[in-house]
């Protein structure tokens, strides 16, 4: 079957966003992402609601076999879609220089948690 993504350019704009928006703006923008393209009624990302948000997306070329690869891809649990900590750890995985950079990246996110609770 291969990996998801198969006929489809993707372009890494991840790395070029965690420097302007910070590595907590950056997951804010992953969980709007998350609930864009995920099924209300299930709470999770279903083969079925990727393939209607492809337009949103900038990805009409993608085949029903490349959502369903997308969603196996990142399918941790095997419950068939993907719930929001699948979709990040799939967007990380897709991305070189996140998964390069992920360490400091976790490190940044928790201190500005951090200094939030202090404020």
């Amino acid at each position: 079957m291969g990996s998801c993504g198969v006929g489809v350019v993707f372009e890494d704009f991840f790395p070029l966003m965690v420097e302007q928006l910070g590595a907590k703006g950056f997951m804010k923008e992953l969980s709007k992402g998350f609930r864009l393209l995920m099924d209300e009624e299930k709470g999770a990302i279903t083969t079925e609601s990727l393939k209607r948000n492809l337009d949103v997306l900038g990805l009409k070329g993608m085949s029903d076999e490349d959502a369903r690869s997308m969603i196996r891809e990142g399918d941790l649990d095997g419950d068939g879609g993907l719930d929001e900590r699948e979709f990040c750890v799939l967007m990380f995985r897709l991305s070189p220089g996140l998964m390069s950079n992920s360490r400091e990246l976790l490190e940044e996110a928790m201190h500005d948690d951090a200094s939030d609770d202090v404020l």
